[in-house]
C-alpha cells in the first residue's frame, strides 16, 4: 500500500504561483512513476503531468500547461512537486496526485495506470 497526502493549494490571484507537495509512505518512491491530476466542478478527471521514477523525464498533458506547470520530485523525501505559475482561473480545481508502480509512459495521462491516489488538495484563482 502506498499513501499519498497532497498539500499547498488555497486562493490565489490569477497570475500567481502555488507549488502543491505530495508526500508518500508505504513503499519505496524511488520505485513509483508518479503523476498530477485535477478536476474541476462538473468535469472529469484530466491528467496535468507525469514524471519516471528517477526523475529523468517529465510528461505534460496539454499545450495549456506546458510551460507553466513544472512536476519534479525528490526521493530522499519521498515527495512530488507541481510548481504552478501565472495561474489562471480556469486551472480552478482539486488536484490530485497518483503513484504507479508499472506504468506504461505512452499512456501516462490514463487514470487506470495509476494504483493509489492521495485525497486531493483544493486550488482556487481568482480573477
Amino acid at each position: 500500500q502506498v499513501q499519498l497526502v497532497e498539500s499547498g493549494g488555497g486562493l490565489v490571484q490569477a497570475g500567481g504561483s502555488l507549488r502543491l507537495s505530495c508526500a508518500t509512505s508505504g513503499r519505496t518512491f524511488s520505485t513509483l512513476a508518479m503523476g498530477w491530476f485535477r478536476q474541476a466542478p462538473g468535469k472529469e478527471r484530466e491528467s496535468v503531468a507525469a514524471i519516471d521514477w528517477e526523475g529523468s523525464h517529465m510528461y505534460y498533458a496539454s499545450d495549456s500547461v506546458k510551460g507553466r506547470f513544472t512536476i519534479s520530485r525528490d526521493n530522499a523525501k519521498n515527495t512530488v512537486y507541481l510548481q504552478i505559475n501565472n495561474l489562471k482561473p480556469e486551472d480552478t480545481a482539486v488536484y490530485y496526485c497518483a503513484a504507479s508502480g508499472a506504468i506504461d509512459y505512452r499512456n501516462f495521462d490514463d487514470i487506470h495506470q495509476y494504483d493509489y491516489w492521495g485525497q486531493g488538495t483544493q486550488v482556487t484563482v481568482s480573477s
